[in-house]
């Protein structure tokens, strides 16, 4: 499948370097974060679109995610980096209502008002994990989504992910009718999936056929270190149903940036737990393959980690943070990457 100029991963034994370079100016500087984006001609990725599975829409193969904005990445620099990602052409971002307690709804929201982007960037949202309104029930389905509405400063959310991993999931028949009123009222224009497993996207699969509305994208966590969530059942039923695939935790919590390879890098906290489980021998052998494959095409890491899950099927568009404007440089390379056979046995030898 080629992706509007991009091609891709696998295809050939030929390697491809980035045909988006970080040192590639994009906009110049801005007195104050919120002043209008003054950009010296169209972004360079602006022409790299793919489709979003059945939804219609068709979006930059890198969507940029929003877990850490109002958390570990304050309001300012959020905004530098969505006006980042933005001006290297990305025209999709993600977000849920339970990341920093709803802020990064709120900070997307401000941001796309100021900057006049409504019409032009694809919002995705999932619902079903804020403490206020948990779950997927129709009576808390409906509060989240009224909710997100109001944070985010919009009239409807384009990608509506469904997080159906609480410890007691609604009856699937009842989220679905309430997600129909959702689309049918314009609060939502696709739905997505979070969370679902194969049997449970077999049960959407089947209502659908009765007339409810049809999951068409699913964000699973998946990466080359984490692949048993996806690979398997998942994977199978996913393709055989057409969804288009956004895997979150593309960079394994930021361990395949390459930045994070002792345990006094890695921070404290949270995040910090989360590095440090993957700092043993596989993980090790990774980052070499990573460094290495990294080395012949003159990529960074993370670059290279996006592109191993742009050459996977069923994968259309991997969700990744960033916590400073220079790591979108470096993950938009990755949708320019195209590796080789060999490169990839490479890297799938390293994790096995």
């Amino acid at each position: 499948m080629q992706r509007n100029g991009v091609g891709s991963a696998g295809a050939s034994e030929s390697t491809t370097k980035s045909s988006f370079p970080p040192t590639s100016p994009v906009a110049a500087p801005r007195e104050h974060p919120s002043a209008p984006i003054p950009v010296q001609g169209p972004p360079l990725g602006a022409a790299v679109r793919v489709p979003l599975g059945e939804t219609g829409m068709h979006v930059f193969p890198f969507i940029l995610g929003g877990s850490e904005f109002g958390w570990h990445v304050d309001n300012d620099e959020s905004r530098a980096i969505l006006d980042r990602y933005a001006g290297l052409g990305g025209n999709i971002v993600h977000t849920s209502d339970n990341y920093a307690s709803g802020r990064s709804e709120h900070i997307i929201g401000q941001w796309i008002a100021d900057r006049g982007l409504r019409d032009e960037m694809i919002v995705a949202t999932r619902v079903g994990g804020n403490a206020d309104n948990p779950g997927l029930g129709p009576v808390n389905l409906v509060r989240a989504v009224e909710a997100s509405l109001r944070r985010l400063g919009t009239d409807r959310i384009d990608i509506l992910y469904l997080d159906d991993s609480g410890s007691s999931p609604a009856a699937l028949d009842d989220t679905l009718a309430t997600a129909e009123w959702l689309v049918e009222t314009g609060k939502a224009r696709a739905l997505g999936a979070f969370g679902f497993g194969a049997e449970r996207l077999v049960e959407a699969r089947i209502l659908s056929s009765a007339g409810y509305p049809r999951l068409t994208v699913l964000d699973v966590p998946y990466n080359m270190l984490r692949r048993n969530d996806f690979e398997g059942d998942l994977r199978l039923v996913a393709g055989a149903q057409g969804m288009a695939v956004t895997p979150s935790h593309a960079l394994q919590h930021g361990f395949l940036s390459g930045r994070h390879r002792s345990r006094s890098r890695t921070g404290l906290g949270v995040r910090g737990s989360q590095l440090v489980s993957s700092l043993n021998r596989r993980g090790s052998r990774t980052l070499r393959a990573l460094d290495s494959v990294a080395g012949e095409l003159g990529v960074p890491d993370a670059a290279v980690a996006i592109a191993w899950l742009l050459a996977q099927k069923t994968v259309v568009a991997p969700i990744v943070n960033a916590f400073e404007p220079q790591h979108v440089d470096e993950l938009v390379q990755g949708v320019g990457v195209r590796l080789s056979r060999a490169q990839l046995a490479e890297l799938t030898r390293a994790v096995e």
